[in-house]
């Protein structure tokens, strides 16, 4: 191994576990070079990591709520101190440009601070009982596996993390081998400040470390952000060992467009921006755009000249508005499913092609694409995860409904409209766990995020997410023996 290169271990019982012998190496998604080994572990560490969640587990556990708040402020403050640094490790990591890094590190240093603030007025409750009084007592499950994907690997840490330490579970995390760095970066962090045992990360793929934590049977709740397969197998490995799941997986969402907005400019650039975040690799983001037939030629034409405009390039530079996939496999996926909608008849509008970026040949950077198609159209069911939208003309109400729901996921939706009414009656109407409604993508602490169908199950970023880590205990109380 060349030393001059960092190299990424698990990290079990507060310190780095070095005896490993298999490694992963972790290449920049825009240039392809080396940007560091990475640990690929399997079951021997992921027991270990378990084991020590489990032994830790018995003093976190019995922690006060007011100091794992205070513990975890420290490392809110951590990661703000050292954002830049982080913003720049996973922009390499991921592709992803950085600017839209900089913004995932304000938010998950946000939703640290949310948590740890709530987690501090999360009550048990009580009443009286026949004779006596009862208690709906909030305890811990204990060691909690936690699976993040590669697309937005650091803010789905902290969605993970935050609500299940300020709860008094601890943790073993398994992220995706594609981009962590700045994963492993912040829970080397974190190991600074919170006891050890309490926060451990074991990298590998998915069919070694991945196969073992979910097996476990020390784990007493998973949780799981990624591809509905994957979900299914996770879900499954609960079923079989009795423990329950959080799972946050795909999405195709619609993003439906009034014919009575009153900024068009403004809606253009909010349904861009929805649909190319994450450079289109999101399971949030509003793919399918619904516009009304009486302002969609004109719509259309601004579409087009907005994604047209955007400056693909490097993601470190300051001006880039989109940037490239995570892999050379991602990509070549991307481009199929472009193949596989020009074969169903689909019309492209614009984009359609590999681009091209000077001093980044190994790059794998796809033009910005618009599709008009039919809602049956395997391009508008499927995730294509990468910078493609397909666009649907729409006049009947009942009819846009009908299709806006008409696919197996229900995960996010937005809308544009100047009218309350309509607002709040397609709000009603739409299945997905996520309505945004004139700006998509509105998210904030106390957001409850999730979906409907198969888009998964729980909810996260909220106060009921706390609910999600605990398991309730009824105890009753009389006041003297019988």
């Amino acid at each position: 191994m060349n030393q001059s290169t960092q190299y990424y271990y698990p990290i079990i019982d507060g310190v780095e576990y070095r005896q490993i012998k298999d490694w992963i190496d972790m290449r920049e998604a825009a240039s392809g070079e080396l940007l560091a080994y990475l640990a690929d572990s399997g079951k021997v560490e992921i027991d270990l990591a378990v084991d020590s969640a489990e032994k830790a587990f018995e003093t976190w556990s019995k922690t006060s709520v007011e100091e794992r708040s205070r513990l975890m402020f420290k490392l809110a403050d951590m990661i703000e101190k050292n954002a830049e640094e982080l913003s720049i490790l996973e922009a390499k990591d991921t592709g992803r440009y950085i600017t839209e890094m900089r913004n995932d590190f304000i938010f998950a240093v946000e939703q640290i601070r949310y948590f740890a603030s709530v987690g501090l007025a999360f009550e048990d409750f009580g009443n009286t009982l026949n004779g006596g009084y009862m208690i709906g007592k909030r305890v811990p499950y204990g060691v909690v596996g936690q699976i993040i994907p590669w697309n937005d690997p650091s803010v789905m840490l902290i969605y993970k993390i935050a609500p299940a330490l300020i709860t008094g579970n601890t943790v073993v995390i398994k992220p995706d081998h594609n981009a962590c760095l700045a994963v492993m970066e912040i829970v080397k962090m974190a190991n600074t400040i919170f006891p050890k045992g309490v926060i451990n990360i074991v990298p590998g793929t998915g069919e070694k470390a991945g196969s073992a934590l979910t097996s476990n049977k020390k784990i007493t709740k998973l949780a799981f952000t990624g591809s509905v397969p994957v979900g299914k197998l996770v879900g499954n490995a609960g079923i079989s060992n009795i423990v329950s799941s959080i799972l946050e997986l795909g999405g195709k969402s619609p993003n439906i467009v009034f014919p009575d907005i009153e900024n068009m400019d403004a809606v253009v650039e909010d349904a861009t921006s929805a649909v190319l975040n994450c450079n289109g690799q999101s399971c949030l983001a509003g793919t399918r755009l619904f516009i009304h037939e009486d302002i969609y030629d004109q719509f259309i034409e601004k579409l087009i000249n907005k994604f047209e405009s955007l400056k693909i390039g490097d993601p470190l530079n300051e001006d880039t508005e989109l940037s490239g996939m995570i892999s050379n496999k991602q990509a070549n996926r991307v481009m199929d499913m472009i193949a596989l909608g020009k074969k169903e008849g689909a019309k492209l509008l614009t984009g359609g092609n590999r681009a091209t970026i000077q001093g980044f040949s190994n790059g794998n950077f796809i033009e910005p694409t618009i599709f008009e198609v039919k809602n049956s159209m395997t391009i508008a069911q499927e995730e294509i995860f990468g910078p493609v939208l397909c666009v649907l003309k729409w006049s009947d109400y009942n009819q846009m409904v009908s299709d806006a729901n008409d696919t197996k996921y229900g995960l996010a939706s937005g809308m544009y409209t100047s009218n309350l009414e309509n607002a709040m009656k397609l709000a009603d109407d739409l299945q997905a766990g996520c309505v945004w409604i004139n700006k998509y993508f509105n998210i904030a602490g106390g957001f409850p995020f999730g979906g409907f169908k198969e888009s998964g199950i729980g909810r996260e970023l909220c106060l009921d997410t706390l609910k999600e880590y605990t398991q309730l205990k009824g105890v009753s109380i009389v006041g003297k023996t019988i």
